[in-house]
């Protein structure tokens, strides 16, 4: 599975959140500055071309859904991101944004209380 583009990831946030839809419904969904309809048509062709998507023909329109869980993908591009930049240590991953102040000891401790009981 390869690393999207970020507008291919907005596109992908677009049809995981709306489920099986259409161009203009994706569009809706998308932040401001919105592409251009064709630049996002373009997108999810791109997207179904590698894998991403399928389609089914309605009338003269097609209805675009993923073939890819969003879980998948955040486990892919996750462990590929922490082997890049953290050495492959999801230790040194919470230690940069606990030096960076970017989660709180009570984040922490959440995160802990998830390790030691999964099935909560």
């Amino acid at each position: 599975m390869e690393k999207l583009t970020i507008q291919e990831e907005e596109a992908m946030q677009a049809v995981w959140q709306f489920g099986a839809g259409f161009i203009k419904d994706f569009m809706e969904l998308l932040h401001e500055p919105k592409p251009p309809y064709t630049t996002l048509a373009s997108t999810i062709k791109n997207l179904e071309r590698k894998g991403f998507l399928k389609s089914e023909k309605f009338a003269n329109a097609f209805r675009y859904s993923a073939k890819v869980k969003e879980s998948d993908y955040k486990k892919r591009f996750m462990s590929g991101f922490v082997n890049d930049y953290f050495q492959n240590s999801y230790k040194e991953l919470v230690a940069f944004f606990a030096k960076e102040n970017k989660i709180s000891a009570d984040e922490l401790k959440e995160i802990i209380n998830l390790i030691e009981n999964p099935k909560n």
